[in-house]
C-alpha cells in the first residue's frame, strides 16, 4: 500500500495541473493531508461512495497521463543515473570535484 501511495504521490506531483479543482482537492486531502474518504464526504456533503469513485478515476487518469508522457518514468531514470555517476565518482580523480559540482547542479534542477 505504501508503495502505491507514494507513485501516486509522484503522479500527483507531476500531473495535478491536468486534473480538475475538485480531483485535485480530493487526492490532496486523501493522499497528502490523510483524510478518510469519510472525512471528505462529510467535509463536502458528498456520499463516501462519491469520494471513493472520484479517487480511483483520478488515480487511472493519472496512471493513464503517465503512460503517454512518462514524466515519472524519465525522473527515475534520471534520479538512477544520477546515483550511479555519484558512485564512479572518486576522490582521486583531477576531475572530480568539477563533476561533483555538475551532478549537484543536476540534482537541483530535478
Amino acid at each position: 500500500m505504501l508503495e502505491k501511495t507514494t507513485r501516486i504521490n509522484y503522479l500527483f506531483d507531476f500531473y495535478q495541473s491536468l486534473l480538475t479543482d475538485k480531483q485535485r482537492l480530493y487526492m490532496q486531502l486523501y493522499y497528502l493531508d490523510d483524510y478518510s474518504l469519510g472525512e471528505i464526504a462529510g467535509e463536502y456533503g458528498v456520499s463516501r461512495q462519491a469520494v471513493y469513485d472520484n479517487v480511483r478515476r483520478t488515480e487511472a487518469m493519472l496512471e493513464d497521463y503517465e503512460a503517454k508522457l512518462t514524466l515519472f518514468s524519465e525522473f527515475q531514470k534520471r534520479g538512477e543515473l544520477i546515483d550511479q555517476l555519484e558512485q564512479l565518482i572518486t576522490d582521486t580523480d583531477e576531475h572530480s570535484e568539477a563533476m561533483r559540482n555538475l551532478l549537484n547542479t543536476l540534482k537541483d534542477h530535478e
